[in-house]
């Protein structure tokens, strides 16, 4: 904290120091909510591409299971 030009009373922000702080708080918010958004991407990214895999992998079995019905006759 610091005493406010001209001031000789403690304890009042300057206001530079005010608009610090506001920046400050806003690059926090910011930053946070970045983290959030980047949090919410990757969970939906694995989520996709698992269901993604699970498909693929019901597409394979399907073919196979032709295969074989096809060689049985």
């Amino acid at each position: 904290m610091t005493i406010e030009a001209g001031s000789n009373r403690p304890g009042r922000l300057s206001v530079p120091e005010i608009g610090k702080d506001a920046v400050q708080s806003t690059v926090e918010a910011a930053a946070s909510t970045v983290g959030e958004v980047a949090t919410i991407i990757t969970g939906a990214v694995f989520d996709v591409t698992k269901a993604i895999g699970g498909f693929a992998t019901e597409v394979f079995e399907i073919g196979e299971s032709s295969l074989r019905a096809k060689d049985a006759d």
